[in-house]
């Protein structure tokens, strides 16, 4: 099985920083009592965030599936485990 891609790792990373990020910034916006424009708009943010790095985690395995289709990922997964969980992100 591939070792996982440090790259790849770091990226994701990088990803899920930056919704913590944002993340911090929706919970100030809501102790300060600021609009709900500026609430959603932060809630917005984070949840986009998550989702690219969601994304990103299961592109991820799933190139390593398509090495070779019938072998699992460091992670016991098969291609059909996989779809699944993308289905999840949807």
């Amino acid at each position: 099985m591939a070792t996982p891609d440090p790259a790849a790792q770091r990226k994701i990373a990088n990803r899920l920083k930056r919704a913590r990020g944002q993340l911090d910034a929706l919970i100030t916006a809501v102790e300060e009592g600021r609009p709900c424009r500026d609430v959603v708009t932060q809630l917005s943010a984070v949840s986009s965030a998550l989702d690219k790095a969601g994304y990103a985690v299961v592109a991820t395995a799933m190139q390593d599936c398509l090495a070779d289709p019938e072998q699992k990922t460091d992670d016991g997964l098969t291609a059909d485990e996989l779809e699944k969980l993308f289905l999840t992100l949807a």
